[in-house]
């Protein structure tokens, strides 16, 4: 039996199965939800998308090597038209959702936990981009959003565009704020292996996963290589060194004045309240106030 680390948080896992040709992540957010999500005081249903997003993201970007921004972002036609969320390299990450609150209010959102996408997004897409600077070509791949949960989609995604065979669990709750999510990958098939051993491997190793329960994800009692040994010491779980998740929001009032500087100056005037203008990030809820000599001062010299 491994050592057993203390319970941690806002961390994503990487593990392998070399017995089941599997590698996998394990992603376990609680405080860093609380800085990210709680701040815009979403309605429970929103908050608890929101939480899946940040979780699956978090999860997407941990296998692909970039060094820049990977986002989600999931656009829909129904009462909540759009949830993202981005994470750098290092780990930081911010999010934010767009809803329509007298829609919300007229939904039927009582399946709203169990199957998000119909119940709270509806018909659409869901992307991944993944940014590297201005002198690199983006990547993204889009999927439409198939299925009852964020998981479904991702599987849709890798299924069409990747052929990689992917297995994904997403769990959330509301009280305490708490998102996790689980996946599995097959690696290409060891020399010495039948394709009918492979393809049991594999089953089992989906099997095994997806007996974790959300209870089981969540639990903050559980450290996470202890919940990895509970699913997978009899196949010979190896874990690496985890990274941690943090919140971090890339907006400033340098690049908010850029912005403002980048329309015309008499829409920002038109804009004014009492003389002032306030932009308010959407990520952060951090609110960058210019007075009107401040407008002023961003003109000069034009």
């Amino acid at each position: 039996m491994p050592d057993i680390s203390l319970p941690l948080d806002d961390l994503v896992q990487p593990f392998q199965v070399d017995t089941l040709g599997v590698n996998g992540r394990v992603v376990r957010l609680g405080p860093v939800l609380e800085q990210l999500v709680a701040p815009h005081d979403y309605p429970a249903p929103v908050a608890d998308l929101l939480a899946q997003t940040v979780a699956l993201a978090a999860t997407l970007a941990s296998v692909l090597k970039f060094d820049g921004v990977f986002t989600l972002q999931v656009q829909g036609d129904g009462p909540v038209g759009l949830v993202m969320a981005d994470i750098t390299t290092a780990g930081g990450m911010r999010c934010y959702a767009r809803y329509d609150a007298d829609r919300l209010a007229e939904a039927d959102i009582s399946g709203a936990h169990g199957a998000p996408v119909p119940a709270l997004l509806g018909s659409g897409y869901l992307a991944f981009t993944v940014d590297q600077g201005p002198d690199t070509e983006r990547y993204q791949g889009i999927t439409e959003l198939t299925g009852a949960t964020l998981a479904d989609c991702a599987h849709a995604y890798f299924r069409q565009s990747e052929q990689l065979e992917t297995a994904i669990l997403v769990a959330s709750n509301g009280d305490p704020l708490g998102a996790g999510a689980i996946m599995v990958q097959r690696l290409p098939t060891a020399k010495g292996i039948a394709d009918d051993e492979a393809e049991e491997n594999w089953r089992r190793a989906v099997i095994l996963m997806s007996s974790l329960t959300a209870d089981e994800l969540l639990d903050p009692e559980v450290a996470t290589d202890l919940l990895l040994y509970r699913l997978y010491h009899q196949d010979g779980v190896r874990v690496t060194e985890g990274r941690a998740v943090t919140h971090s929001c890339r907006c400033s009032r340098d690049k908010v004045a850029q912005t403002l500087k980048s329309f015309p100056k008499t829409e920002i005037e038109d804009m004014a309240e009492d003389g002032r203008i306030t932009v308010t990030c959407e990520f952060c809820r951090t609110d960058y106030v210019f007075e009107a000599d401040q407008v002023d001062a961003l003109y000069e010299g034009d």
